[in-house]
């Protein structure tokens, strides 16, 4: 199963984003959205699962703060800040989060950390980035994207 992880799109989804999106069996979104259109576009590719983000306000209250789901034999917890990940984790396999706009992947102990850092506009002189994953049988394999940005 093909995963396209992202997070932080304030509302921008950039032409090699949405080309990338193409090969998504399923969409996970960690948040900052900033608009349902977002949400319908990325929905139009594969199955979404997001939570809301700092900067999603009233027009995503439908939206969860925090979600588990069960892909390819490995489960995810998703929540748009690592700070809100509640300390039992039960048998999660991997967290997803936002908010930095900093790519990361870190294992601890049996859990994978993963923020696909932010492919919406360019902020705080970060990499825009994201992540596809390829799960299988409860593993999980990640690669980092990172999408060209224009020099001014």
């Amino acid at each position: 199963m093909n995963l396209i992880i992202l997070s932080d799109t304030h509302g921008l989804l950039r032409p090699a984003v949405l080309e990338l999106l193409k090969s998504a069996d399923a969409i996970l979104h960690a948040g900052d959205i900033n608009s349902q259109e977002v949400v319908d576009k990325l929905a139009s590719f594969a199955p979404l699962y997001v939570v809301r983000g700092n900067n999603d306000k009233e027009w995503a209250e439908a939206i969860p703060h925090d979600l588990t789901v069960t892909l390819g034999g490995t489960r995810f917890y998703m929540v748009h800040n690592k700070k809100d990940v509640p300390a039992g984790l039960g048998s999660t396999d991997v967290v997803v989060f936002g908010h930095s706009h900093k790519y990361s992947e870190e294992q601890r102990g049996e859990v994978l950390w993963l923020n696909p850092g932010s492919c919406g506009p360019r902020r705080f002189h970060q990499e825009i980035t994201l992540m596809r994953a390829v799960v299988s049988d409860g593993a999980i394999r990640v690669g980092k994207i990172v999408i060209p940005h224009e020099v001014p």
